[in-house]
């Protein structure tokens, strides 16, 4: 699972990555001076650093010099200021990427995801892995696991609790449901999917909170 430092002095700021970041399956920690962040990445090893320039204690800009010391870590630079000679700076002393504030999030979720296609091997950038709190889904070894247990699923239950996670924080009908796992040739009815739901959920446990009923709808996977 991806691992992102994200280092701002701004608590709001720091939420709001932490939450797009969730949002694509990644694991945050935080940090809020670049103080902070040297002696966490002394301790950890992360796969981005998000980090913001002006902070205090210690700047954006020698922080990472410290950490670059030690570790090749990618470094995304949040910054409020965009002069052409702060990017040069930036590029200079290590940074991989500069994103000018007041920014996008899904945006900064892009260039996340460029950089970490560009520096992680190709193997495991092919991989597709998501992590909900005890739950891991492994699309691409097809593997579930309820607090590091692996859970035995049918055939469809794992593509259903897949295309769950690829379109979790979304209400689906039944009918999108059915269509997409089953197929449009599919001649059964509701009660087979609430049929496989049921399933589901007990497999998954304590996990299956993920998966939330909406009446007269259908199902959203909300983590």
């Amino acid at each position: 699972m991806v691992h992102i430092l994200v280092v701002d002095d701004e608590e709001q700021i720091r939420n709001i990555i932490k939450k797009y970041a969730a949002f694509e399956g990644y694991q945050v920690s935080e940090a809020v001076d670049g103080m902070e962040a040297v002696e966490i990445c002394k301790q950890k090893k992360f796969d981005l650093i998000i980090m913001d320039v002006m902070m205090p204690e210690l700047d954006g800009f020698s922080a990472c010099r410290e950490i670059r010391k030690t570790s090749d870590t990618p470094v995304l630079m949040l910054s409020a200021r965009g002069e052409e000679y702060d990017r040069i700076h930036g590029f200079e002393i290590g940074v991989d990427d500069y994103v000018v504030k007041p920014f996008s999030p899904r945006e900064l979720m892009m260039r996340v995801q460029a950089i970490l296609k560009r520096s992680r091997p190709a193997a495991e950038n092919n991989r597709e892995v998501y992590q909900f709190e005890g739950l891991t889904v492994d699309m691409t070894g097809r593997i579930v696991t309820v607090d590091g247990q692996k859970a035995e699923l049918s055939p469809k239950e794992y593509d259903l609790l897949f295309y769950l996670v690829r379109n979790r924080g979304i209400a689906l009908s039944r009918e999108t449901l059915i269509t997409n796992v089953w197929g449009y040739d599919f001649y059964g009815d509701d009660r087979t999917l609430d049929t496989h739901i049921k399933l589901l959920r007990k497999s998954l446990g304590v996990y299956s909170k993920f998966i939330v009923t909406l009446r007269g709808v259908g199902y959203r996977f909300e983590a």
